[in-house]
């Protein structure tokens, strides 16, 4: 059997276009984690569904979310008691930075420890939610792999990845180890 895989989209969910759908509609074993609420997120709703979402796997999945998805797996990672395999956390946003959602404050402070299973933050040089000094110093604090892919802005579908193969070698790579 497979580990499958759980997509954490972020706030607005994750358009046609952008490399999460993509990722879902080329391979069976990756499903989104629905929401009830996409543009006004509650990190307790979220969290709600995530633990639902994981609990259906039977365990030992492996997330892989972008942006607020970063966020909301952080959280649920530190209070959860499930198990999980890894999560590769994609372009993770700065809740402090002025650019952050207001709708998505709940989401806010960011998470300092370490997180429970293995994880690697990927960062883009020039993300306008986020920093590289910022994403390097939450991967510390995570615990998590570090990888950064260029100028690949918010590393979404207007940063015109497509299929994003070279995420899919992360992907690879944080479960290879």
């Amino acid at each position: 059997m497979t580990t499958p895989i759980l997509l954490l989209p972020g706030i607005g969910n994750s358009g046609p276009d952008h490399w999460q759908t993509l990722w879902q509609q080329a391979e069976p074993r990756m499903r989104r984690v629905g929401q009830h609420e996409w543009e006004q997120p509650q990190l307790a709703d979220w969290m709600r569904a995530l633990e639902a979402a994981v609990a259906g796997t039977g365990g030992d999945a492996i997330l892989v979310a972008h942006s607020l998805g970063c966020l909301l797996a952080a959280h649920w990672g530190l209070q959860t008691k499930r198990k999980i395999a890894g999560a590769m956390l994609v372009a993770p946003p700065d809740p402090a930075a002025p650019g952050f959602p207001a709708a998505a404050r709940s989401f806010a402070p960011l998470p300092q420890q370490r997180l429970p299973f293995p994880s690697m933050v990927v960062a883009s040089s020039n993300d306008p939610y986020s920093s590289i000094p910022f994403s390097r110093s939450t991967a510390r604090a995570w615990g998590s792999l570090y990888r950064t892919v260029g100028p690949c802005g918010h590393i979404n579908a207007a940063s015109g990845l497509g299929h994003w193969k070279a995420g899919r070698m992360l992907l690879w790579e944080l479960t290879a180890s």
